[in-house]
């Protein structure tokens, strides 16, 4: 059995003996530990992986680590076995390049995930979901049904046990509301233009600029509207040879490729927030 433990908490010595040592204790063995020490805020961040021979009591290994370590140190951790497949829920709206890409990583087995179901505002990506047979729920949004939508979406979320979500080109504002129910549980994806080139045609107004560089950044989300903590990015060249479409294309690629890079790390808990920033572990 293999458990995960994330860790921040105020810098201080004995940090990294004090934990090994417990493991040692709880008969396991620390195979994988990295960790990083912000200096100016002064706040130590460690993850760890350790196997166990036997089968563990995750329950009493919380409760224990809690109160012989975590409480003396003030850490904010958690703990996750590699039995357990968090179950991600997928938004959409009518693009299907994202969509397409992460289903078939999880057909393939690349992402180790369980999939509830996808949800949309629009009913053209039925056919998506019916290729790789998982449920589709349609619910519309409009300014006048927005509280209402979400509280339908709450509602499945729960009904299903979602751990996590992903926003998959979904156009439309998450709200508070839901926001709040999954804090830092939310990775959306969008191209990197922000703020200089937003609005409905971005790609094209990037062309008639003339960038050398395009992107994509995908984050988690939060009430400030695509500034929340940055989780992946990355950038391709485009020249005066490209066309929109090229720019389009080639835009389309990355929002794939860092999106499912960003759904990889969130799986693999190797994500950690703090100030609206990202420790992202190796």
């Amino acid at each position: 059995m293999k458990l995960t433990i994330l860790i921040n908490c105020p810098d201080q010595s004995g940090i990294i003996r004090s934990v090994t040592t417990f493991i040692h204790q709880q008969k396991g063995n620390v195979v994988y530990l990295d960790q990083h020490v912000d200096k100016q805020a002064g706040v130590f961040f460690m993850r760890l992986k350790s196997e166990f021979e036997q089968e563990l009591d995750l329950t009493k290994f919380k409760e224990d680590f809690g109160r012989e370590l975590a409480t003396g140190f003030r850490m904010e951790w958690d703990a996750y076995t590699d039995v357990y497949r968090p179950k991600m829920a997928i938004f959409v709206s009518k693009y299907n390049h994202c969509l397409y890409d992460l289903l078939s990583r999880y057909n393939s087995g690349e992402l180790s995930v369980d999939i509830p179901f996808i949800l949309s505002n629009h009913k053209d990506l039925e056919y998506v979901a019916e290729q790789f047979d998982i449920p589709y729920f349609y619910i519309p949004v409009t300014k006048e049904t927005k509280a209402e939508a979400e509280d339908k979406q709450l509602d499945l979320l729960k009904k299903y046990g979602v751990d996590f979500i992903v926003l998959a080109r979904y156009m439309q504002i998450v709200s508070p509301k839901v926001i709040d129910v999954f804090p830092q549980k939310i990775i959306n994806i969008h191209h990197s233009f922000l703020p200089a080139f937003a609005g409905a045609k971005p790609y094209h107004a990037a062309f008639e600029r003339g960038v050398k560089i395009i992107g994509a950044t995908s984050h988690y989300v939060t009430e400030d509207l695509d500034a929340g903590p940055i989780i992946e990015q990355d950038v391709t060249t485009v020249s005066h040879t490209h066309s929109v479409k090229d720019f389009i294309a080639k835009g389309r690629d990355l929002e794939r490729i860092v999106l499912s890079r960003a759904v990889k790390l969130h799986v693999s808990r190797k994500t950690m927030v703090y100030n609206n920033k990202t420790v992202i572990f190796s």
